[in-house]
């Protein structure tokens, strides 16, 4: 049969670092023996390095094979200091950089709104009104 069985000693996994690595886990593999192996490739101290798995934190005592479904995609992610970070800081100011600059506009002054707007119009249409073509007012 082809695919994957449940007897395969073997799960494949990716660990997303730097770069894209593709992992083999065993029942037994946890989550420490994985961070030592991308610490290696990645040459980063264990320390500093953080897995996530949709979003979530991984501790260093889970084991994979329960915790991951087939050919999940672990997070590998450097520390920060400080308090928790909404989003990647990669694409900190992505729109802002992207954006083209547009040379300023001259000051316009800004319509009037509201009652004053409406005071304008009584006045333009009412008050000061010349016939115009014959028509009644």
């Amino acid at each position: 049969s082809s695919g994957i069985n449940a007897e395969w000693p073997l799960r494949p996994g990716f660990v997303q670092g730097t770069s894209t690595h593709a992992v083999s886990v065993n029942s037994d593999t946890t989550v420490e023996e994985i961070k030592e192996r991308i610490c290696n490739i990645e040459q980063v101290a264990y320390e500093d390095l953080c897995f996530h798995y949709a979003g979530v934190p991984l501790e260093d005592d889970v084991m994979l094979n329960d915790a991951l479904p087939n050919l999940a995609t672990i997070v590998a992610s450097g520390k920060l200091l400080g308090g928790k970070v909404h989003g990647s800081l990669a694409r900190a100011g992505k729109v802002k950089g992207q954006t083209p600059k547009v040379a300023a506009m001259e000051d316009k002054k800004k319509k009037r709104t509201g009652r004053c707007k409406r005071r304008i119009q009584y006045n333009r249409r009412f008050s000061t009104a010349v016939s115009q073509f014959g028509r009644k007012k």
